[in-house]
């Protein structure tokens, strides 16, 4: 038979549960992906989700490091590829790129070529080692883990605001045209 409890009895032990919880740490993950050699780390409140790579509809006049635009679930994203938009060499086809979608509070439509998933990090265990990146405002801060691995982390907002990032378009494509 069912214990019965009193009013006063559940309502203490309501009470202690919502003071446990409120006292423990929050901690806010950061997801980890990789970009050619780069570890990269992101706020999960920045990105909607992590999709497979779609197929792509090539866009005529734009920087080669713009992928495309591509439909998921009846919407149109534009997605760079984050190697080749910072320099780098291109994100070759294979099994483990996805594309991270930012947030739309952020931009609307948006995606980035990453070249693997790291999975979810704790920020706990990260060591920041210097501030934002002049050259590149996008870079928010430079960590090591626990392992002395190096980690970027991407701000989102910052990169949104970037004029070549909002700007695909081939310089003097439109006179062109």
């Amino acid at each position: 038979m069912a214990r019965k409890t009193s009013l006063r009895e559940f309502q203490q032990k309501f009470a202690e549960r919502l003071r446990d919880l409120s006292s423990r740490k929050t901690v806010a993950s950061k997801l980890g992906f990789q970009v050619g050699a780069d570890n990269w780390l992101v706020s999960l409140s920045d990105v909607s989700e992590v999709i497979p790579v779609p197929g792509f509809f090539q866009v005529p006049q734009t920087e080669a490091w713009f992928r495309g635009v591509s439909n998921v679930r009846g919407k149109l994203y534009s997605t760079i590829d984050f190697s080749a938009f910072q320099g780098g060499e291109a994100i070759v086809a294979n099994t483990e790129r996805r594309v991270v979608l930012v947030h739309e509070k952020i931009i609307e439509g948006s995606g980035l070529l990453v070249s693997k998933m790291l999975g979810l990090r704790n920020p706990e265990i990260f060591t920041q080692i210097s501030e934002r990146d002049a050259l590149k405002p996008w870079i928010k801060a430079r960590f090591h883990d626990q392992n002395n691995a190096a980690w970027l982390e991407l701000d989102l907002e910052a990169l949104a605001r970037e004029t070549r990032f909002l700007e695909v378009g081939l310089s003097g494509a439109l006179a062109t045209a």
